[in-house]
């Protein structure tokens, strides 16, 4: 080969070496592809959205349906009626199964069900489509090869009232996780938690516990499964703490309480005040992670999940109460459970975690300052919980390996993206912006079509009558053509070969 062929060779790999070195240059001509407000729906809400790569939809949940988007243009087709099942809390599609999760009608505390459709007809799935899970159930997620669906069910007991602060009344539902064997269509075990001895360092599981019992029965929140679909990662959000589950046997092997963040660490400055001046402080106050979204991935042979650490108190706040005192964190709002310090929920950051549930990386400050540095920071959140990171998940582009994280409390919807290619050094790069009118992120999904990488964001809005809710689509990145690498590969090679023959030189 020519010295002039090698050069050129060279100079390609080095072109695309040098594009995807840099953390931020993958995501640099990010942009929002389309939204939608979904006007016209009754009772409906955009709260979690699930891409079907065989119709190229998007499939967005909440409250009283799922409407059904083109991906490319963000158009309506279609809108699913399923109020006379009850409330839909999420969907999850693999393969063309739409899996709904409907909590029951009249009383939450009830068994709920899942509902399957088929992604094509847009009807009910051919065959057995409705089986019986726990109550309120919430999250679902398939497993890689879509063998088993696997269901969050919540378990939260009913509240006196929206605004009686008493202790919540009546039965509470045991949270459990429901394994459904789409073979069969049928659950082939149902997964509880309580009968575990959780994983702490010096805590135990009652009484004064940073893997916390505040009262109640566990409720599972969120669910990852490991890239092998040989366990299952659920967070276990009020109690702090992440339950892993071996998908072979159908058993809780662990509970690994999440212990506490110490905000008085440089570079875990938080605002405590919300008086119209933000100011990151280091203040002598602890922050429980009690994680919400969850994702699992793999570098290196190694598997790890990534947690949205939001915090997240009892719904009747028999749990929480204000700092007081005189000091800067007296309207800090703290557990009042957890007595030995003060423990405010949530750890307004983003954490890597290996399998065994060791930190390995936290974000820190980099969330809730990089928002104020935009111009999108809550002051009015700055006592509870800051940006309030809720959903996350994780998408591979080039030889990059991104997390998205959702910020529930920003004036404007924003999704923090870092680069966690190396988990142990894991960093920021950037805020995508939602326009205005589309707040509060609560579901996530990413996925590939037409030769691109994308994001989708269902923002669920204030309630009540706002309607400051909808869905957006982010175009990240172009999917590298295949031959790319393989062109990058035969550069260095050839690289490698001219510093040989000029060291015998």
């Amino acid at each position: 080969m020519k010295f002039s062929k090698i050069a050129t060779l060279v100079a390609a790999a080095t072109a695309l070496m040098a594009s995807t070195v840099h953390a931020a240059s993958a995501l640099d001509g990010a942009k929002l592809a389309w939204s939608n407000k979904h006007t016209g729906l009754s009772g409906f809400t955009s709260e979690v959205v699930s891409f079907d790569s065989l119709t190229k939809t998007l499939w967005v949940a909440g409250v009283s349906g799922v409407q059904v988007l083109d991906a490319k243009t963000g158009d309506a087709l279609q809108f699913i009626n399923t109020s006379g099942f009850g409330s839909i809390n999420s969907i999850a599609i693999h393969n063309g199964v739409a899996a709904f999760a409907i909590e029951a009608s009249g009383d939450r505390r009830n068994d709920g069900v899942i509902k399957l459709y088929d992604t094509g007809t847009r009807g009910l799935l051919a065959g057995t489509n409705s089986i019986a899970v726990g109550a309120l159930p919430d999250m679902l997620t398939f497993t890689p090869n879509g063998s088993k669906l696997l269901v969050a069910n919540e378990g939260t007991p009913n509240a006196v009232s929206a605004t009686d602060k008493t202790p919540y009344a009546g039965t509470d539902p045991k949270g459990s996780v429901s394994i459904i064997d789409m073979g069969t269509r049928s659950v082939a075990a149902t997964v509880q938690f309580d009968n575990v001895a959780p994983t702490a360092s010096n805590r135990v599981w009652a009484g004064q516990s940073l893997v916390r019992q505040p009262g109640m029965d566990i409720e599972p929140e969120y669910i990852a499964v490991s890239r092998d679909g040989s366990k299952a990662f659920v967070t276990l959000q009020e109690h702090n703490a992440v339950a892993t589950i071996d998908l072979a046997t159908h058993k809780t092997v662990s509970v690994v309480g999440l212990g506490a963040k110490d905000f008085n660490k440089v570079g875990n400055e938080i605002d405590v005040r919300d008086n119209s001046t933000v100011s990151f402080q280091n203040v002598a106050v602890r922050g429980l992670y009690m994680p919400d979204g969850i994702a699992s991935f793999d570098r290196k042979g190694k598997t790890y999940y990534v947690i949205a650490n939001e915090g997240d108190f009892r719904e009747d706040d028999v749990d929480r109460k204000a700092a007081g005192g005189s000091g800067l964190e007296s309207r800090l709002r703290i557990s009042g459970v957890d007595t030995d310090a003060l423990y405010a929920a949530g750890a307004r950051s983003i954490s890597i975690r290996d399998a065994d549930g060791n930190e390995v990386w936290d974000s820190g400050a980099s969330l809730d300052k990089a928002a104020h540095a935009a111009g999108l920071y809550d002051d009015g959140r700055s006592r509870d919980k800051g940006v309030e990171p809720e959903d996350v998940k994780v998408m591979e582009i080039g030889d990059r390996l991104y997390a998205f994280v959702g910020l529930e409390r920003t004036t404007t919807g924003a999704i923090g993206v870092f680069d966690i290619s190396d988990p142990v050094n894991a960093s920021f790069v950037t805020l995508l912006k939602n326009p205005s009118g589309f707040n509060r992120p609560e579901g996530l999904t990413t996925f590939e079509m037409d030769g691109f990488h994308y994001l989708a964001v269902a923002s669920e809005g204030s309630g009540g009558s706002s309607s400051d809710f909808g869905t957006t689509v982010f175009q990240l990145a172009p999917v590298p053509e295949p031959g790319t690498w393989a062109l990058m590969g035969l550069g260095l090679a050839a690289l490698a070969g001219v510093a040989r023959r000029q060291r015998r030189a």
